[in-house]
């Protein structure tokens, strides 16, 4: 058995579109906020099938909103997709990232400053 792979294809006018990659109809279970989203559709396409998730407009506010979708039979994550609105959120683990890499980037040039200084 192959492990199913999702890829992303669109998110336009709240409707997130993605193609899962396997044989058999898939049965997905779409999550946020921990409850089961409703009016998920699934497709045949070429290769698959095209997964189509209407965003609820509660998901369109301010902060950080993420999606979780499973395989209903197994409870196996397929794959998920955020959307972040608004304001940037000061907790939000992208931007502590993006901090840190700056930060590790920096360390990393003075590190090698002193090594070649040493030489």
């Amino acid at each position: 058995m192959t492990h199913p792979k999702l890829t992303p294809i669109r998110f336009e006018n709240g409707l997130w579109q993605g193609h899962l990659h396997v044989k058999a109809e898939p049965d997905v279970d779409v999550r946020y906020l921990g409850e089961a989203l409703e009016d998920v559709r699934i497709a045949p396409a070429k290769d698959g099938w095209t997964l189509s998730i209407p965003v609820p407009m509660t998901a369109l506010s301010d902060g950080v909103h993420c999606f979780v979708i499973a395989d209903a039979a197994t409870a196996e994550r397929l794959g998920e997709f955020t959307i972040i609105a608004g304001a940037p959120a000061a907790d939000d683990l992208r931007a502590e990232l993006g901090l840190l890499r700056a930060e590790l980037d920096l360390l990393k040039r003075a590190f090698r400053r002193s090594q070649s200084e040493d030489a």
